[in-house]
Formats: structure tokens, C-alpha cells, sequence
């Protein structure tokens, strides 16, 4: 007897999105601690490992990686010895992703803590926040004023493996070194999955099995990472329809703010990721002009750059 012809498995597809390709560059941990102490100004090896305490060969294997994605350059300064980890127009523009993390942390996760930093805008001298804004009228902007369509880059592809990045048991390894609201904000954000439950979510998807439908995702998985985003008040979970049982997921207030930072990393993925073929094109209501989100100073109102910002720390870090 001849054995059973197995059926093809059928392709999974997915939604074109330049968000997620820049959450995987940063959500793996150790990635994301190393552009942090980047931003802060470590740009040798024994430096990442002397402020992180991180394995050599971890180390290793990040940086090549960074360096691969082209985040970061490995080269020398003039009168320094040894090379040394230097950021690339693309690596400085994560930036603004991270400033937009830093607004949602401050704002919604340190609970009656002060924010860990206070940051200093040397170009108007003031001691300011992060916001982000329209490109265009320069106003705050929020899911409720925000109009998407398709852009020449929407559609659907097949689903590729990508390497696996464990998230932490313990999401305080994102805080290791400093308090940090970047961290608190890529703890609810920073897995695969919580991201894409996340993005349908603000697509318009609520309910269960149609979430299960678009992720291909399993039960289980789903119904952890949807319980996850409950417990930490990005969904409420509400009853719908006739009879007992059925509930869709709705963001919360907290949930409708995290939105500001999804569109600042699809932004530095429309720009680095997908340029000229952007998936999806964003409208502010407000004033009626398409837009590209920005993260700008609450004293001036201009854009918010690295080299343009200091800060003083509300923790000790030499005992952290």
C-alpha cells in the first residue's frame, strides 16, 4: 500500500510592515543595550563590556550584527588608538525611535516615580520632554487623528524565518546599568508576536479568531500574549454579542499612546527598510496633509538630534 501523499503546506502570509523590520533590529536585549550605551557615548568594545557586563562572545556576535545592518561602522579616530563603534547617518536615526519610547515611558510606565533623565536641548538651552508631532502643523498626534491608506509598498508576502531572539525571563535585564523608559516601553513591545497582536490590533482587528486567522499564530500563543497586553493595560478586554463568552480587545488609553512610537519606527523603516515603497501613507487630520511623524522638542519645537541633547541623571549610576 502505497503511503498517503502529504498535502503542501500552504504558505503564510504576511502583511508588508516597515515597523516590524525595525523592532528586529532593537527588541533582542542585548542589541538594544548596546545602541543605548552608544547613544550615551561608549564606542569601544571594553567599554560595551565593562558598562553592560555582557559575554565577549555576545558581544561579539551584536556588534557584527549591528555592524551588518548597518547601524553601526567599525573604524578609527584621529589621535585615538584602537577602533572604535561609530554610529551611521541610519544607526543615528534610531534615534528618534528611541526618543518616542522614552515620551511613552515617561508618560505612562514609571508609575509616581520622576522620568530617569531629564533631558537638556543645548539648542534652546531649556530643560525639555519628547513629543512626537506632524511633520507638517507641528501638533501632537494621536490614533484618533490619524487617517491610513496604502502605500506603493502594501501588500502581502510570504512569511520568511528569521533568526530567534529568546526574550528575557526577566524583563528587568532591558534595565541592566540605568532605569530606563525605553526599556519598560520594549518590554511590553519587544517580542514578536506582542508586536504583531499589537499592529492588527491597530489595523482594527479585536476579536480572537479573527486575530488568529491574519498571525497564524497558535492558541495558546495568542491567548498569552493577549493576556500579557491586558495585565499591563494596553487592552481591555470587553464582552460582545449575544451570550456569555465572547469579548473582543480594545486599547486602553494606554494602549491608543503606545501607537506614537509604532509610527516613528515605521518611519525609520520607511526610510532605511523600504525607501520609495513605503506600505502605508499616514494623514493628520488636524490638518489635513499626509505626514511623516517626528520627535521634536517640547521648549522649540525642533526635531530632537543626538548630538543636540544632554541629560541629567535622577539615579547614581556608579552604584548600579
Amino acid at each position: 500500500m502505497n503511503a498517503p501523499t502529504k498535502k503542501p503546506r500552504q504558505a503564510t502570509l504576511e502583511r508588508n510592515c516597515s515597523v516590524r523590520s525595525t523592532v528586529e533590529i532593537v527588541l533582542d536585549s542585548w542589541s538594544f543595550l548596546i545602541i543605548r550605551e552608544a547613544f550615551f557615548g561608549v564606542r569601544r568594545f571594553s567599554g560595551f563590556q565593562e558598562r553592560l557586563g555582557i559575554p565577549r562572545q555576545t558581544l561579539t556576535t551584536r556588534l557584527m550584527a549591528l555592524v551588518e545592518n548597518d547601524i553601526f561602522v567599525l573604524g578609527r579616530k584621529e589621535g585615538e588608538p584602537g577602533r572604535q563603534y561609530f554610529f551611521t547617518e541610519r544607526g543615528k536615526d534610531l534615534f528618534q525611535s528611541m526618543l518616542s519610547l522614552m515620551e511613552f515611558g515617561d508618560n505612562w510606565l514609571r508609575g509616581n516615580d520622576e522620568p530617569p533623565l531629564q533631558m537638556i536641548h543645548t539648542l534652546c538651552g531649556q530643560h525639555v520632554h519628547p513629543i512626537t508631532v506632524c511633520s507638517e502643523c507641528l501638533e501632537p498626534v494621536e490614533t484618533h487623528d490619524v487617517h491610513f491608506r496604502d502605500g506603493p509598498g502594501a501588500g502581502y508576502s510570504v512569511a520568511t524565518s528569521r533568526q530567534a531572539t529568546r526574550r528575557s525571563a526577566d524583563p528587568n535585564v532591558l534595565q541592566r546599568v540605568r532605569p530606563c523608559s525605553v526599556a519598560r516601553s520594549l518590554a511590553i513591545i519587544g517580542d514578536r508576536w506582542s508586536f504583531l497582536v499589537l499592529r492588527e490590533a491597530y489595523f482594527g482587528v479585536r476579536r480572537y479568531d479573527e486575530m488568529r486567522e491574519k498571525l497564524a499564530i497558535a492558541s495558546n500563543v495568542l491567548a498569552d500574549r493577549l493576556a500579557r497586553l491586558v495585565e499591563a493595560g494596553v487592552f481591555e478586554k470587553v464582552p460582545y454579542g449575544p451570550g456569555a463568552g465572547r469579548s473582543e480587545y480594545r486599547f486602553t488609553q494606554k494602549g491608543r499612546a503606545l501607537y506614537k512610537p509604532m509610527i516613528v519606527m515605521m518611519a525609520w523603516g520607511d526610510r532605511w527598510l523600504n525607501p520609495g515603497a513605503a506600505p502605508l501613507r499616514l494623514r493628520h487630520r488636524a490638518c489635513g496633509q499626509d505626514f511623516t511623524p517626528l520627535v521634536v522638542c517640547s521648549g522649540c519645537k525642533q526635531p530632537l538630534n543626538a548630538h543636540e541633547t544632554e541629560y541629567e541623571l535622577r539615579y547614581d549610576l556608579t552604584v548600579l
